[in-house]
């Protein structure tokens, strides 16, 4: 696994790749030498490396950066791969975008534009990342929560499920990148279905629950 990006999501998520049994590969812009530390905690299966030789590495990368930073996610290494896009636009963080603003387009098919031969999935960016680190569980277990996904690549999103499944969550097909925003910043699945951030350990949350949350989303 590779990550672009290095904040609350993207350690997270490496924490539970890492104990999934996964290798990572963390990157961030300031330069590999201010994640030593993390790559330390995290043991012997985690590394740090520049944002490209995190792309390359990867058989599936983790793109978590602001929006306004997607100029900047290098393209080349990651042409044919598996990209889970976890961001979320926010002006007052990312500046207006146009295209986003007037709804468009959805964040991810604005990055699928700096990255036009990845394989692009929508993931992750809708759990508040305390919630993701909590409510894991094993598969078969009772109480496992679900995750929506959006692509428009079925190899992918089978890959990105498979990854899913493993540190401990099921997914919900919510469509095609541009139904991405069915999942966005604001939307009814989006943060409330896991219960509020002052619960740090979340509440588990079912299929039909996150596909109704999906359903009554509006534009």
């Amino acid at each position: 696994m590779g990550f672009i990006g290095s904040g609350s999501i993207g350690k997270t998520l490496a924490r539970l790749a890492v104990r999934a049994g996964h290798q990572v590969v963390l990157s961030n812009s300031r330069g590999p030498e201010t994640l030593v530390d993390t790559a330390e905690e995290l043991g012997p299966q985690a590394s740090a490396a520049t944002s490209e030789e995190a792309a390359a590495a990867g058989d599936i990368v983790v793109v978590t950066v602001p929006v306004s930073a997607f100029p900047h996610v290098p393209a080349a290494p990651l042409a044919g791969k598996t990209v889970i896009d976890t961001c979320n636009y926010g002006p007052e963080r990312d500046g207006h975008i146009p295209e986003l603003d007037s709804k468009s387009l959805t964040s991810s098919e604005l990055l699928l534009r700096y990255i036009p031969d990845a394989m692009l999935v929508k993931a992750f960016n809708n759990i508040f990342y305390k919630h993701l680190l909590s409510l894991a569980r094993p598969a078969g277990a009772a109480d496992r929560s679900y995750l929506p996904i959006a692509g428009d690549s079925a190899p992918a999103k089978a890959a990105v499920t498979e990854f899913i499944d493993s540190i401990g969550y099921s997914v919900v097909d919510a469509g095609t990148l541009a139904d991405s925003w069915r999942q966005a910043t604001g939307t009814p699945v989006w943060g409330t279905p896991y219960g509020p951030f002052s619960n740090e350990k979340g509440q588990p949350v079912g299929e039909d629950a996150i596909r109704a949350a999906l359903a009554t989303a509006t534009r």
